[in-house]
């Protein structure tokens, strides 16, 4: 959004943040002294704390009140679907804050806005003035206001978990998973010498790695690392190599940016899944949001339930999609002017006709009741476009995008979030292999 109404964008760090919050009367917490602090005649005595410290369970969480009562003494409201991300509306001027622990990222209509928050600020807590948003949590920033775009790399990133791993001299290659490789539990080691070989490897601590990577500005990982995070707990030689793979397809592309902004286009959402083609029968599905021309929200997840038919995998692999569709109407629609329009979700494969019913107000067939009772929000918030005419190889395949969508003018029951319309495109690489 900030590209999107080119807004500015700026940073301050809170110095010291969990040693300016307070602890409550009930909260009773003593400690030695410090080495080299002790008071006259105190001897055998020890402090009583009335402050947080580093370290503490509790001072998280009152670093968070002390920050909330600060920016509500200054006029900011507290967003209802994410606690980090604070907006005020001062006539038609807007300014937005997203806090991580002691960062802060200010977006704003105005530069005066920008420094009287930060002056206003410096007077409760001590902040440092990081200027333009540049760097965040080590992901860079670029902000082209005059081609009203924003670009967020994790080069920097990829190259220090590359050196950690000693793969900063590998082969880069095109995909971050093999094809032809099918990996499950049988190629855990199972042999004294596997378990020598896999036991000064860090699997899991490099999964860890890339998972950032894909939960921050690199989708195009997400599949193969949820893939490999499955194998954590025992993994193997072929595991390993499978991860080492994903790193030289991040070398090959550390280059690339995630990029927002420079075409005005309405929030709209792609699903998919893989049809239960893992053995263990758990369903891959996935989902990817979009806003003016860039990924804003995606995820890539094996699903908890094992489903029985196509109408239940449809049914279920919908939802969860449409529930960040709202999700984030809520959290764009609250600081800004609320979403009027239905955010479009374009599920890959066409919805039978008996998820349709079921996902109408007739009644739920009496094998799909378990998966009605949790996911019937879907009935009341969807409105689905049925088309005949989608392709499903990719069940097998990745499918390219047509260059004219594919529509439908075969209408359900209106809703006010979610509009579902049988639109192809391939959003394989959040549920399937490259």
């Amino acid at each position: 959004m900030a590209a999107h109404l080119n807004l500015k964008l700026e940073q301050i760090d809170i110095k010291g943040a969990y040693l300016n919050s307070e602890l409550t009367p009930n909260e009773v917490i003593y400690r030695h002294q410090p080495p080299g602090y002790h008071a006259p005649n105190s001897g055998g005595q020890v402090a009583h704390l009335r402050k947080t410290l580093y370290g503490l369970k509790q001072s998280g969480h009152r670093w968070y009140q002390k920050l909330v009562d600060i920016l509500t003494k200054l006029g900011y409201t507290r967003s209802d679907v994410d606690q980090a991300v604070f907006f005020c509306h001062i006539d038609k001027a807007l300014t937005i804050i997203v806090v991580h622990v002691d960062d802060c990222t200010i977006a704003s209509t105005s530069k005066e806005l920008v420094i009287e928050l930060k002056a206003k600020v410096c007077e409760h807590v001590e902040i440092t003035d990081l200027g333009k948003l540049h760097w965040l949590l080590g992901i860079e920033v670029k902000h082209d206001r005059e081609a009203i775009s924003i670009h967020m790399s994790q080069h920097s990133y990829i190259d220090s978990i590359l050196r950690r791993y000693n793969l900063k001299d590998s082969e880069p290659t095109s995909t971050p998973m093999d094809t032809q490789l099918h990996l499950s539990s049988s190629q855990s080691p199972s042999a004294t010498q596997d378990y020598a070989t896999m036991h000064d490897i860090s699997y899991r601590e490099a999964v860890g790695s890339l998972m950032y990577a894909s939960l921050s500005t690199r989708p195009d990982i997400l599949f193969a690392v949820t893939t490999l995070s499955h194998f954590s707990m025992n993994p193997g030689p072929i595991h390993w190599e499978a991860v080492k793979r994903v790193f030289r397809y991040l070398k090959g592309t550390k280059d690339l940016w995630l990029s927002f902004g420079g075409t005005r286009t309405e929030l709209k959402g792609y699903a998919d899944a893989d049809g239960s083609m893992a053995k263990d029968r758990h369903t891959m599905s996935g989902y990817a949001f979009l806003l003016d021309g860039g990924t804003i929200s995606w995820s890539s997840k094996h699903q908890e339930i094992i489903l029985l038919s196509t109408t239940e995998l449809e049914y279920v692999t919908a939802t969860p999609a449409m529930k960040e569709a709202i999700w984030l109407q809520s959290l764009i629609g609250q600081p800004f002017s609320p979403l009027l329009k239905p955010t479009v979700l374009f599920p890959t494969i066409s919805l039978p006709p008996c998820s349709l019913r079921i996902t109408s107000t007739m009644p739920v067939p009496s094998t799909s009741t378990s998966v009605s009772t949790s996911y019937n929000g879907l009935s009341k918030t969807a409105l689905f476009v049925w088309s005949t005419a989608l392709p499903t190889t990719w069940l097998q395949t990745p499918s390219p995008r047509p260059s004219h969508p594919q529509r439908s003018n075969t209408l359900l029951p209106i809703s006010d979030y979610v509009q579902f319309e049988g639109e192809c495109w391939n959003t394989n690489w959040l549920i399937s292999h490259y």
